[in-house]
This record gives C-alpha cells, structure tokens and sequence, in this order.
C-alpha cells in the first residue's frame, strides 16, 4: 500500500515542484530587473547631478565606485546570510533595502547625502544577486541550468530598457529626481515574495542538518567560520575560490566601468541628444537579451568555460572597435553588436560559479568570490573618469577592453564546467 501511495504522489509532487520553480523564476527574473535597473538610473543622472551640484568627472566616476563598494559588501554578507537564513528570506530583505534606499536618494540636497544613501542603498543590489542565482541554481532541473539562468541574466538587460524609456521620459520631463522615486514599486513586489516562494529542498536540509546538530548539543556557534575553513583549508577549493575571485574582478572591472559610463560617453563624446543616447541603449540592451539567453543554450550543449571566455574575450576585442572605427553612420550598429557580445559572459557566469562549489558552502564562496571581485572593480568607475578628466572616455574603454581580455583568459586556461551539481 505505501509503494502504491508513493507513485501516486510522485507526479504531483513533480509537478508541484516545477510549479514552483517557476514561480521562483519570475520573482527572481523581476527582483533583477528592477537590480539592473536601479544600476542605469545613476547613469542615466549624472549629466543631471553634474548640472545641478558641478560635479567634476572624478566625483561622477566616484558614485558609481561608492555603488560598486556597497554591492561588494552587500553580497559578501548576503552570500552567508543566505546560507544561514534562507535564500527567499535575503531575496526579499535586499529587494526592501535597495527599493527604499533608492527612492530616499529623490530627496537628497547634497553630493554627500546622494552618496551615502547610494552606499546604502547598494547593499542590498549587492546581496540580490548571490541570492537570486544561489536560489534559482537549487531549483532549476540540471540538464538547462544555464538556458534557465542565462535567461535569468536577462533581466538585468531588461531593467536596462525599462532604466532607457523611463529616463528618456522622466528626466527631460520632471526631472531626475522622480526617476528615482519609482524605486519604490519593487518593495511590494518583495512582501508578495516572502508569502509565496518557499526556501529550496537543497538549503532545508542543510537547515534541518544544523537544527538536528544543535539538538542533539552539537556546537554550532562557529558556523560562519567553519564555512570560510572549508574555503580555505582545503587546496583545491581554495585555488577554485581565488580564480573565481580574480576573473569576477576583472568581469566587473570591465561591465560596470562601461556600463557607468556609456550613457555619458554617447552624450559627451559621439555628440548624440540625450533621447537618441537613450535610443541607441535600448537597442544595445535588447542584443545584450539575446546573448545571454543563447549563451545559456550553448553553454548547455557546447560547455560553460567554451561559451564564457569566447563571449569575454569576444567584448575585449569590439571596445576598441567602437572607440577606434565609430561614426554617425555606425555607431548604432557597433552598439547591437556590442550588446551581444557584452551580455554573453553574465549568461554564462551565476551557473558557472555556482557548480564550482559544494552546496553546504555554496552561498558563501560565490558570494564571497564574485564580491571580492566587485570590491576591485569599486576602482573602474572612478578610473574610467580620472581617465576621461585627463584623455577622455573612450580611452578609459580601452582600458575596460583589457580586463575584459583576463576575464575570458583566466576560466580558459584553469576553471573546468560542471564540478558539483546544485541539486545533489
């Protein structure tokens, strides 16, 4: 009788399951979206902010610094957080904590206020990130882990269209100041979350392991620690973590000092109105959607390492092209493809480094990993405009084109695919 009621029950709970997988999907798909977003708002502001508090290029560079500082802190501790709390519960606390910080900096009065709240605020896009994949990772079927998440990536670069049509209407018509109020529409979107998605199979039992530990007088107390021991105390997980650490540096080195800085270099140096920079994004941003997801596909059939370093290594040789060959006629062009090219890497990276790691540490290594990263690539905005303050902006490109290099080199000389599977 008990055989009979388990096949009964296994295609419901099949079923059930890939309902709520789903589910997880779209939440996580619209938590990065609003994440990217968020990102683009800034650039979008600065020619705005500059206008309004005279601010140099470096003090610009420097809020997209500050952004990428809170975002490496942030998800250095959300990584952890998510292993000891639950993925869903730090999904939603950092969707609250960036919608409300990001719509207070509407009302700062000052260069210092702006920037404290955007440090702030960027806590929580930091530890979005490490818990949207980590979560999305523990639910999705292995055979189109990467399809499903390269798809996931997506939503960043559909936050970046939403972030392109919103500044080209609210900016020139109300202001920059209102482009930042909306932020507050995602904080409903979190509390809906919290009551329908529940925590992976994966991570419930790591918890119940930890609560039958600590009822059986199991001293649990040096949990944080001994997730970071098994990082470092074992050589080959910790060769793994330092290679994931210096290829995100130079990912993010690359992504966010262009990502700062494009809208500005459109404007100021290829000339272009601020509705037709807008323009040319969108197109730039809707080719950026279409890499990741085919990135997903291919690295599913052909391997991560192949799809990721050709997509990284692909974006170092194209931003030269675009600062070097560039022209009214072209740009627009140069731009879909660059999008293309830009979006494959980040298709390909959150399945990536999540296999590269054991689940009881996974939270933890890839955030650790991928922010440790981010905490280098704090640097790029700000370079990019010590650079542009001196030379210009497409020279700092040139800069980004060589991080871009190293971030394709280091995985395919050293980061094997598929070391742990995430739902085993």
């Amino acid at each position: 009788m008990a055989s009979s009621n388990n096949s009964v029950n296994a295609p419901a709970s099949v079923e059930q399951h890939n309902k709520i997988w789903i589910l997880v999907f779209i939440f996580s798909f619209l938590g990065l979206l609003v994440d990217g977003a968020d990102l683009l708002f800034l650039s979008f502001s600065l020619s705005s902010l500059e206008a309004e508090w005279g601010l140099s290029q470096f003090e610009k560079g420097m809020l997209g610094s500050y952004t990428l500082a809170g975002m490496a802190i942030g998800g250095i501790f959300g990584g952890w957080l998510a292993d000891r709390f639950g993925r869903v519960k730090v999904v939603v606390a950092s969707i609250l904590i960036f919608s409300i910080g990001t719509a207070i900096l509407g009302a700062t009065q000052s260069y210092f206020q702006f920037a404290v709240m955007r440090f702030l605020a960027s806590l929580g896009l930091g530890a979005l990130y490490v818990a949207c994949n980590t979560l999305m990772a523990e639910y999705v079927p292995t055979k189109y882990r990467t399809t499903v998440l390269g798809t996931l990536q997506a939503g960043w670069s559909v936050g970046y269209i939403v972030a392109s049509l919103l500044a080209g209407w609210i900016i020139p018509n109300y202001g920059w100041r209102w482009l930042f109020y909306v932020a507050i529409i995602p904080a409903f979107m979190a509390i809906a979350m919290q009551f329908m998605v529940p925590e992976p199979a994966a991570w419930r039992a790591a918890k119940a392991k930890r609560d039958a530990d600590k009822a059986a007088g199991v001293d649990t107390s040096k949990q944080k620690e001994n997730a970071w021991t098994v990082i470092f105390a074992d050589k080959t997980t910790r060769k793994m973590f330092l290679l994931w650490a210096a290829t995100a540096g130079f990912l993010q080195f690359g992504y966010y000092g262009v990502n700062n800085w494009l809208p500005n270099y459109l404007e100021k140096e290829l000339h272009l109105d601020f509705k037709k920079a807008a323009f040319f994004l969108v197109g730039s941003y809707t080719a950026m959607i279409l890499g990741k997801i085919l990135a997903g596909m291919a690295a599913d059939r052909f391997g991560r390492r192949a799809v990721y370093a050709f997509g990284a290594i692909g974006t170092a040789v194209f931003l030269p092209v675009i600062v070097m060959f560039h022209s009214p006629v072209n740009i627009a062009y140069l731009m879909v493809l660059f999008g293309f090219l830009y979006g494959i890497p980040y298709g390909v990276n959150a399945t990536y480094m999540t296999e590269s790691f054991e689940t009881k540490i996974r939270g933890t290594a890839v955030g650790g990993a991928y922010n440790v990263g981010r905490a280098g690539a704090a640097i790029a905005p700000a370079c990019i405009g010590f650079i542009a303050s001196h030379y210009s902006i497409g020279a700092g490109f040139l800069v980004m084109g060589a991080a871009y290099f190293f971030c394709g080199l280091i995985p395919a000389l050293f980061i094997k695919d598929k070391l742990f599977d995430p739902q085993k």
